[in-house]
């Protein structure tokens, strides 16, 4: 199966991220939009792996204290706009060590340099309205006190991510 770790989102953060959404549609950026039950930060993408059990495991025995993230404006990457979480030492330093700790037990994972970030949309088609979006800045944050464990199908109208396991903070 299809797994990747990630933050999800409580409803103030969800709330948030989608009137980021509504306000690029009113500016006229076309693309396809995230549906909300996918808004997610992913810390690792895994891949395909059979034993999600491991995994959880693996996270389990990577602690954390709880912390804050703050999300604010967009930024545009490729053919996609992102909403922009700001530089977070706690968050770095948390999926350093996962990364770590995933590689010791020889779980395979994407190894490209993290970057946080929330997808909002993705193959836009036009841009020029987005400068004048981000004049009007939404802004928000959220205490994130649980990582998830996702599974990704392909389902009838796109993909769906299922939490399968998670860890707390302590």
């Amino acid at each position: 199966m299809r797994l990747f770790i990630a933050i999800n989102f409580n409803e103030n953060m969800n709330y948030a991220l989608l009137k980021m959404q509504n306000d690029l549609k009113r500016c006229g950026i076309k693309g396809s939009f995230i549906r909300e039950e996918n808004l997610h930060i992913t810390l690792v993408f895994i891949g395909e792996n059979d034993d999600p059990r491991i995994i959880e495991k693996i996270m389990r025995n990577v602690s954390f204290r709880a912390f804050t993230i703050r999300v604010s404006g967009f930024r545009l990457f490729k053919d996609m706009i992102f909403a922009n979480v700001e530089d977070n030492p706690d968050l770095s330093d948390y999926v350093k060590r996962l990364r770590l700790a995933l590689s010791e037990n020889n779980i395979d994972y994407d190894r490209k340099s993290f970057m946080p970030h929330i997808t909002l949309v993705r193959r836009v088609s036009s841009t020029s309205m987005l400068e004048k979006q981000t004049e009007k800045s939404i802004v928000e944050t959220m205490k994130v006190n649980r990582i998830s464990l996702m599974k990704s199908e392909q389902g009838k109208y796109g993909m769906i991510y299922t939490e399968i396991g998670y860890a707390k903070a302590f």
